[in-house]
């Protein structure tokens, strides 16, 4: 079908799309398909984007966008323009789904989509005009009454049946779009694809590894769906990577090895060092509660505990004595189930580069993410892009480091600011939910003008919170975080997340909430991000948004 065809790329800003875009890359180029690719990082930029190619292109692909808004409203294509979506963001929009001409849907067959029955929502225009008219005149005028009688008490029940209908299509329809989920990452749907065409190679599996830790790394999904997955994933490693009979790649160093581990929930220790690992990863921060005094006291007990000397800790972890190395994993979870931590080990792959290199699935995560966001600018928005997506391939190893560097600086702003919200109780109780505010002139504030930064931080905000609080009620609240995103326009950015408990199904209802309470204010929003729950809006308008909000959640 796409051979001959151009294919404009639509790609959204977050890893997972850029580890699909990476293997579609891959197939395109196995076909000699002949692509152009445009990064997206929003609505605007892809109504943008579509407008000012829909002339040269008949074929569109969109990953992980598009899928939640009605596409052929939003972009009004001609009758011979094609969709392909890839898009993890749920609920799909029922339009998309119903549309089986334009819009193309990339799903895994047994995902629930809990999509409405199309009787339900759509109703064939029949002719509502009967054709009573044309009833012959040589009746008895009694018999006309009659009939008359009889056609106005059909059409009022037929009005009634419509109303009724109506009501239950607005019902049906708001229990399936209120809450914003995640679906299978994007990634692992076209690694999916290349495996169906027998095209899947190891570096395909390392993206589809890397999509899915990005879903659990930003906590879109349950624990439970990434477990499932990991396993459909380790069947996929274990085909690619057993090495005993394939004798030149088991000695050749730029051989390329996934492996399955179960390793630290430690952010990039293994380049790190284990204190700073241990001080700037949300969990261990959290659960030691480490912006305090008795928690800095609680990680000194956590670390003799394991009977680690402070020097080796603190040095880079490449440097630790071996003989500590060795059955380091064993040492640090016996001595976390201690001290509360009883989920520091975590299901995931590392990938090995010859002799030298290993990476785990989460160290990429952090490093793209890093790369892709960062604000100390070189050029126009979409080399941050290029970068991020260059990261992922095993020739970049540079780019990469540099990436681990960043992602160092982002996890150390994260913390610090966690700590300083804590400590100056910025997290306040509005009711319904909590919400905290960061001011202009805040360290690294830049930073969380970003999105998906702005995201981490507000989960990890929220985790350290219930772990300091004592209100039982709170600990139950979902959290809005806002940030300054552009002084000069004077607006913000606003995030809302679902709370932090342990049977969580992730499901988010900000998205719809925010929507209504604009709506309801005339506040002046931007709701241009492919995540629902992800606003921007003027700082003025804020006070009288947040009022809305309280009364409408209350």
């Amino acid at each position: 079908l796409l051979f001959l065809q151009r294919v404009l790329l639509l790609v959204a800003s977050d890893v997972d799309a850029l580890c699909a875009c990476k293997i579609l890359q891959a197939l395109f180029q196995c076909d000699h398909v002949q692509y152009t690719l445009v990064p997206v990082s929003g609505w605007q930029e892809l109504e943008t984007a579509f407008l000012e190619h829909k002339d040269q292109f008949k074929y569109f692909v969109l990953i992980n966008c598009g899928a939640n808004v009605d596409l052929l409203e939003i972009l009004q294509p001609e009758e011979d323009t094609f969709f392909f979506v890839c898009d993890s963001h749920r609920p799909i929009n029922v339009v998309n789904v119903y549309n089986d001409t334009q819009i193309k849907l990339l799903v895994k067959q047994d995902d629930d989509l809990n999509v409405p029955a199309y009787d339900d929502i759509f109703k064939d225009e029949e002719d509502e005009e009967e054709d009573s008219e044309s009833e012959s005149d040589g009746s008895e005028p009694s018999e006309k009454r009659r009939r008359f009688e009889e056609d106005v008490i059909e059409r009022t029940m037929k009005r009634r049946q419509r109303r009724e209908w109506e009501a239950r299509r607005r019902e049906i329809l708001f229990d399936y779009e209120q809450y914003e989920y995640h679906g299978t990452s994007s990634a692992m749907m076209m690694f999916d694809l290349a495996w169906i065409m027998s095209k899947d190679l190891n570096d395909m599996l390392w993206w589809a590894i890397v999509g899915l830790t990005d879903q659990w790394v930003q906590d879109k999904i349950t624990q439970m769906k990434y477990v499932t997955d990991i396993g459909i994933l380790q069947r996929h490693v274990s085909r690619h990577n057993h090495r005993n009979e394939d004798e030149e790649n088991s000695l050749s160093i730029d051989c390329m090895r996934i492996a399955f581990e179960y390793d630290l929930r430690l952010a990039l220790y293994q380049h790190w060092s284990l204190y700073e690992s241990l001080c700037n990863t949300s969990y261990t921060s959290a659960s030691l509660k480490l912006w305090s005094v008795q928690g800095q006291k609680r990680l000194q007990e956590f670390l003799a505990d394991m009977g680690l000397p402070l020097k080796q800790v603190k040095q880079k972890f490449n440097s630790m004595d071996m003989s500590l190395k060795e059955n380091l994993r064993e040492m640090i979870e016996e001595s976390a189930n201690k001290f509360g931590m009883k989920d520091l080990r975590v299901q995931t792959f590392s990938i090995h580069f010859g002799f030298k290199n290993k990476f785990s699935a989460s160290d990429i995560v952090y490093a793209t993410v890093s790369l892709m966001e960062n604000i100390e600018k070189e050029g126009p928005e979409t080399t941050n892009f290029i970068k991020a997506l260059d990261s992922l391939s095993r020739g970049n190893l540079d780019k990469l480091h540099q990436g681990l560097d960043l992602a160092k600086k982002q996890l150390r702003a994260i913390q610090q600011t966690v700590a300083s919200c804590i400590c100056t109780n910025l997290v306040i109780s509005q009711g319904p939910f909590l919400y905290c505010s960061l001011m202009e002139g805040t360290p690294d504030v830049k930073l969380f003008s970003k999105p998906v930064s702005l995201c981490l931080l507000s989960k990890y905000l929220l985790k350290s919170f219930v772990c300091s609080t004592k209100n039982k009620r709170c600990k139950l609240l979902p959290l809005i975080m806002a940030a300054p995103m552009d002084v000069e326009q004077g607006t913000v950015i606003m995030v809302g997340i679902p709370p932090e408990t342990e049977t969580s199904d992730k499901k988010n209802f900000f998205g719809r909430a925010f929507e209504k309470a604009a709506d309801s204010t005339n506040s002046r929003t931007l709701h241009n991000h492919f995540d629902m729950s992800i606003i921007e809006l003027k700082t003025e308008d804020r006070s009288k948004f947040l009022d809305a909000l309280i009364s409408l959640l209350s």
